[in-house]
């Protein structure tokens, strides 16, 4: 994996936007607005990504390149080492995963605007 395929993984998901929220150098991904994805451009080898709390554990149990995110809440985001022991295939379904865990707590709302598009 790499930044550019990473990136457009995310960006050809609905609705997904991308920014520099906090600096020059972490870009996120969001849908409606919320966070799912991130990475950080002096460090374009690691992306930290939201996940269900038990999948996260056994995911970090599972491969080396799967840890708790530093700075963020470990309980929920995990960081995932692009030149690791997880292929490109687990990646790209950890962004979809991490999409829909955002699109699940989405209000109501957002949520059915969300759906005619999925």
């Amino acid at each position: 994996m790499n930044i550019e395929k990473f990136r457009e993984y995310c960006l050809s998901l609905p609705q997904v936007t991308e920014d520099f929220p906090f600096d020059d150098d972490l870009l996120t991904f969001r849908v409606c607005n919320k966070i799912f994805a991130c990475i950080a451009m002096s460090n374009p080898e690691l992306a930290v990504m939201k996940c269900d709390p038990e999948r996260a554990l056994e995911l970090r149990d599972q491969y080396s390149a799967i840890e708790g995110a530093f700075h963020w809440n470990k309980k929920f985001w995990n960081q995932i080492h692009f030149n690791g022991d997880c292929g490109d295939k687990l990646i790209l379904e950890l962004v979809d995963h991490s999409y829909q865990e955002v699109v699940k707590k989405l209000p109501k709302k957002e949520r059915e605007a969300l759906k005619d598009i999925l």
